[in-house]
């Protein structure tokens, strides 16, 4: 792993976890998905952090936002500890991160593209 990548993924999981906690923190259960605002303020958030993320290293942006999805399912084990839907909660996450990744790649293919038109 190059050290740009390391880079990212070290603030990628710094970035996550601080958010995922908060998340937890603030959710009765500790499950950041039955937060009662999950769709209208958490996921938004989210996607917008994986899209700063995705736009700060586009080297494989697209990881960014699934590693930053993916990042809910330790938490909640940490917080809620480990139980049967656990599974279920990782399946739940991965199905979230996709749109995520898609996010994040979009915004690391708009800085390249701006990148090159600046420079060329």
């Amino acid at each position: 792993m190059t050290g740009s990548l390391l880079a990212a993924s070290a603030v990628t999981l710094k970035v996550g976890v601080v958010f995922w906690v908060l998340v937890a923190w603030r959710t009765p259960g500790g499950e950041p998905w039955d937060a009662p605002a999950f769709w209208t303020v958490v996921y938004p958030i989210a996607l917008g952090i994986a899209a700063v993320l995705g736009a700060c290293f586009p080297r494989r942006a697209w990881l960014w936002g699934l590693l930053l999805m993916a990042l809910q399912v330790p938490v909640v084990a940490v917080v809620s500890g480990f139980g049967p839907l656990l599974l279920a909660g990782l399946v739940y996450a991965l199905v979230l991160a996709v749109p995520a990744m898609a996010i994040a790649a979009a915004a690391g293919a708009l800085r390249c593209r701006l990148v090159t038109l600046r420079d060329g």
